[in-house]
């Protein structure tokens, strides 16, 4: 082998070694617990929740409630911002002065992020054993599109409380709500992905401000101690069910399908996702993720004006 050809293999060797020093991967995020869909999924395997890179919101209302000491769900994910705020390690720097705390009717802290501004309010609810950043990619965008967004983390997840029972988690849509109205917002659009869509649809129903939408992702009908048939029967707004097949072997298609008949809504569209994800996993992991997520974010700005 001449001298040339060993400095040549060299260097390639040493550029491999850089690229591989350098790279970076994404890790996904696990849950610390496994969480069932509700009361017929029980012993489900821990979910893997894939965070797509998101561009930071434009920060222009800041929340002004005040920071609260507390044990976090999961402390090994959970920060403070430079307001004294806990907030999920995987909220870009950024955003993290956006984040608030949120205390619920039965007295439980909620780690919350508020994206934009404005009179437009929407709720993202994620599912049970993800987080806040599940939604963080579809808010920041619908934030600089000129709503108002709220994304909480329910109790037992990320960066809010760790309490005993994992009950009542529709009073966590509902203190969000709340804070959206709080902030000034005159009229609400409702999504949500599995138990998140169940708590968005009873909570939605309970408040007082008009509702412009819904978007449900795989989201049963009856999770934990709730049952989402007689709210969303009173929901009369444009309404988006997505499922994909297959899905907690065809329970979640059955639920969202019942979800879509029981709607009060004359304008209302189900999608079949053919990914054969559950959530938002189907937009964030499907082959035609983007273009799902495209037609979600198109759905609020169509209907919401």
């Amino acid at each position: 082998m001449n001298i040339s050809l060993k400095k040549t293999i060299k260097l390639l060797a040493l550029l491999i070694l850089f690229v591989t020093i350098t790279g970076c991967t994404t890790k996904p995020v696990f849950s610390n617990a496994d969480q069932s869909l509700s009361n017929q999924h029980q012993g489900t395997a821990p979910k893997t929740e894939t965070i797509n890179e998101t561009l930071p919101a434009k920060v222009t209302n800041i929340p002004s409630n005040p920071a609260v000491e507390y044990e976090p769900a999961w402390p090994d994910r959970a920060v403070k911002s430079s307001r004294g705020h806990l907030v999920n390690s995987c909220v870009p720097d950024e955003l993290r002065d956006q984040a608030t705390t949120l205390t619920t009717s039965d007295g439980v802290y909620l780690s919350a992020l508020v994206l934009g501004s404005g009179n437009k309010g929407v709720l993202l609810a994620h599912e049970q054993g993800y987080s806040i950043c599940s939604f963080l990619d579809m808010g920041t965008e619908l934030a600089d599109n000129g709503y108002l967004v709220i994304i909480p983390e329910y109790r037992n997840h990320g960066a809010s409380q760790k309490i005993e029972l994992n009950e009542h988690i529709e009073l966590d849509a509902e203190v969000a709500l709340n804070e959206l109205k709080r902030m000034g917002a005159k009229r609400v659009f409702l999504a949500g992905a599995s138990c998140g869509g169940t708590t968005a649809i009873v909570a939605g129903v309970r408040q007082e401000l008009p509702i412009e939408g819904l978007i449900i992702l795989s989201s049963p009908a009856q999770c934990s101690n709730l049952d989402a048939i007689p709210s969303v029967k009173k929901i009369k707004a444009p309404s988006l069910f997505v499922f994909s097949p297959g899905d907690y072997g065809g329970s979640i298609e059955k639920h969202v399908r019942q979800l879509y008949q029981e709607s009060g809504a004359t304008d209302k569209e189900l999608i079949v996702d053919e990914s054969g994800y559950h959530g938002t996993d189907m937009y964030h992991r499907g082959q035609d993720g983007n273009v799902l997520k495209t037609r979600l974010i198109d759905f609020v700005k169509k209907e919401f004006k």
